[in-house]
Order: C-alpha cells, then sequence, then structure tokens
C-alpha cells in the first residue's frame, strides 16, 4: 500500500509538471503570435542585464530604441548574416552542417569555441531564455525556434533579431548600438562600421571595453568580405 502511495503521489507530481510545462509553451507561444503585429518592448537578455545593471547603480537604465526593419542598413544586415548565420534564407530554423562543423571545432580543442545557433536560435534564446547551456534550455530553444519559425516570417524574424540583440554594456539593438559606438543612426551604417558591429555579438560587453582588439578586427575584416555574397530578407 505505501509503494502504491508513493507511486501515485509521483504520478500527480509528474503530471502536474506537464501541464505546467504545456502552459509555458502556451504562453510563449502567444506571445509569438502577437509579436506578428507588436513589437516586443523587452526580453529575458534585457531583464537580466538591467537587474545587474541597477545593482551597481539604482538609475541604471538600458540603452533601447526599436527601428522597423527599413530604418536598419543593409549593410548591417549583410553583416550579421555573413558573421551569424549565411543560410538564413534557406533553413527552417536549424543549419545541420553548421552544428556539425561547431561540433567538429569544439571536440577537435576539446573546449566550447563554436556554437553553431542559428538566427532564429539565438534570438528565442534571446527573447525567453537565460544564458545557461544546460541540456534542458537547450530542448526548450529548440521548441521555440520550431514556432517561430511557423508563425513569423524570415523578414519579421530578423527585424526583430535587429532590435533586441546585446550590443554592449546595457547595449541592446542596432540604433542603440550605432549610436553607442558610431554616434549615427542604423540606417547610416557603413559596410566597415556594419562588419565590426557583427564581430561583437559573440561576446558584446567584452568587445564594448576592447573596441580595438586584434581578434575583433580581425573577424570584422573577415565578415565585411563576406557580405557582398551574404542573401537578406
Amino acid at each position: 500500500m505505501k509503494q502504491t502511495g508513493v507511486l501515485g503521489w509521483i504520478g500527480r507530481g509528474l503530471a502536474a509538471l506537464l501541464v505546467l510545462v504545456l502552459l509555458w509553451n502556451i504562453w510563449m507561444l502567444l506571445h509569438i503570435v502577437a509579436w506578428r503585429w507588436v513589437n516586443p518592448s523587452n526580453t529575458a537578455f534585457m531583464a537580466v542585464q538591467l537587474d545587474r545593471l541597477q545593482e551597481i547603480n539604482p538609475a541604471a537604465e538600458l540603452k533601447y530604441e526599436w527601428v522597423d526593419y527599413e530604418q536598419i542598413s543593409p549593410n548591417l544586415k549583410r553583416a550579421l548574416v555573413a558573421s551569424e548565420d549565411a543560410k538564413f534564407l534557406d533553413h527552417e530554423g536549424f543549419d545541420w552542417e553548421g552544428l556539425q562543423t561547431a561540433w567538429e571545432k569544439n571536440i577537435k580543442k576539446g573546449r566550447i569555441v563554436a556554437g553553431g545557433s542559428t538566427i532564429t536560435q539565438q534570438l528565442a534564446k534571446n527573447l525567453f531564455l537565460s544564458g545557461s547551456r544546460n541540456p534542458l534550455r537547450k530542448v526548450e530553444e529548440a521548441v521555440l525556434t520550431v514556432m517561430i519559425e511557423a508563425i513569423l516570417d524570415k523578414q519579421r524574424i530578423f527585424e526583430i533579431y535587429l532590435n533586441v540583440i546585446e550590443w554592449g554594456d546595457g547595449v541592446f539593438g542596432a540604433q542603440a548600438a550605432a549610436q553607442h559606438y558610431y554616434k549615427t543612426k542604423a540606417s547610416k551604417l557603413s559596410a566597415g562600421q556594419a562588419a565590426k558591429l557583427a564581430s561583437m555579438v559573440t561576446n558584446p560587453r567584452y568587445f564594448d571595453k576592447n573596441r580595438n582588439d586584434r581578434r575583433l578586427l580581425r573577424k570584422a575584416a573577415i565578415i565585411q568580405r563576406r557580405m557582398p555574397y551574404a542573401d537578406i530578407p
């Protein structure tokens, strides 16, 4: 009888957990549907970084300003596709060849040096999740990636991505990045400026403080050479 009672409690606990997971995913799904027409005002990453900054300075605010897709330089769009996801227009959320290449690089180096995440996967993580690399987080990221690709078209995915990714210490989105680094608008970014911004995405807070890092400049030069061949929505 005792064993039966324990199994019953375990069963009810698992059922409750499944219900919570289902509700959580429905909540996220409704947000993604709304974002077909409504622009996100913040993200999980923004909330985490704002909390961090306000621990140091309670009056701290994020640098963030939404701009529509047409108000962002094609240079920046090409730079990010060339840097982050060359097959963005062709895949349905996952670049399996890119993941395999990243896996092989990581095995060779014995540590994580490449991620292989697509723009859609990065957007899913930024909108809803933490920066941890635990397996459950990666599963949720995959579910979100499928939802985003199913509900939003490529231009809308890219528009949101351009507006919410982190670009420095408390700096989010193309407009804030253009102003923060170059005192200009996102629409006015040159090819060289765009390439350098794209090269910062992997470690934005470090590169915010180390803007002439040799790795950064070398990567920016590579991105700029690839930009003419990048296909954008």
